[in-house]
């Protein structure tokens, strides 16, 4: 019975799949937020086809009214991570170079509009100029500053460098884009809390084969992630990129350890007055 859920789901994603990747090429021609939004309704039906419940908690910032969009920084350990939050946030992901090879999957990356950077500390003045020239055009991003996957039991480190995008002027008064940090944990299986000894399951992370991951994921039923939405920062209430950085693992870090222990949780500001006021969140 396992395996005949886990083969329909992957029959159904691919039959999804296939009609979408033609109708978002012909999206991306055009200029508006269709080729977004369609996006976002092609990862929550890839949600529902695998089971996997999203949970979201606190409020989702939008593009402030001096023009400023948004630079979601989250916690990355599985390649469903791009499924939950491409499902519930309007924003493009910013991915490493290597998705950009991968068959099937660099199609839909590239149809979703992902910026490919390399894991090196210095990007090229191409991928910068992408990046600048997406939210100078009011597009938000995601991003994943550990730079890679993580085996879902903590956060690792942030790669400073990662954040040099929030210090870029994207609007005609030279302003920043704001960041929102962002947790993300996957806590039930079975529709019971997740334990240590599960988040394997989920988590993708060394030389794990996608397809294989898949089939014994889609095994199960009764899955959930949470989304826990932090208070939006400011950029220029901080120092520094590092300490923006700091600031931004403690928030994400302290609010996944939360989710993992089953605890009820709050979105953080990290204790500082940086704060942007968001609009109210959307489920």
């Amino acid at each position: 019975m396992r395996r005949f859920r886990a083969l329909r789901r992957g029959v159904m994603t691919a039959l999804w799949t296939i009609p979408c990747i033609l109708i978002q090429s012909l999206l991306v021609l055009f200029e508006g937020p269709a080729r977004q939004a369609f996006a976002g309704i092609y990862w929550r039906v890839v949600c529902q086809i695998i089971g996997l419940d999203v949970r979201m908690i606190g409020a989702v910032a939008h593009k402030t009214e001096d023009g400023r969009p948004v630079v979601f920084v989250s916690n990355h350990s599985s390649w469903l991570d791009v499924a939950v939050l491409g499902s519930r946030l309007p924003a493009a992901f910013i991915a490493k170079e290597e998705v950009g090879s991968w068959p099937v999957i660099r199609t839909i990356a590239r149809l979703g509009r992902t910026v490919f950077v390399r894991r090196s500390r210095a990007s090229t003045v191409r991928e910068r100029d992408d990046m600048h020239g997406r939210l100078a055009g009011g597009d938000n991003l995601i991003l994943f500053p550990e730079g890679t996957t993580s085996d879902g039991s903590r956060v690792l480190p942030f790669r400073t460098a990662f954040l040099s995008i929030a210090e870029m002027p994207v609007t005609p008064g030279g302003l920043p884009p704001i960041v929102q940090p962002v947790s993300v944990v996957y806590d039930r299986l079975g529709g019971l809390p997740m334990g240590r000894a599960s988040r394997p399951l989920f988590a993708w992370y060394g030389d794990m084969e996608i397809g294989s991951h898949f089939w014994r994921l889609a095994q199960h039923k009764g899955l959930r992630a949470t989304v826990l939405m932090h208070q939006p920062l400011d950029p220029l209430a901080f120092p520094s990129r590092k300490a923006l950085a700091a600031t931004c693992w403690d928030i994400v870090a302290d609010g996944a350890s939360t989710l993992r222990q089953n605890r009820p949780a709050r979105p953080s500001n990290g204790g500082t007055e940086a704060g942007v006021q968001p609009k109210p969140a959307f489920v």
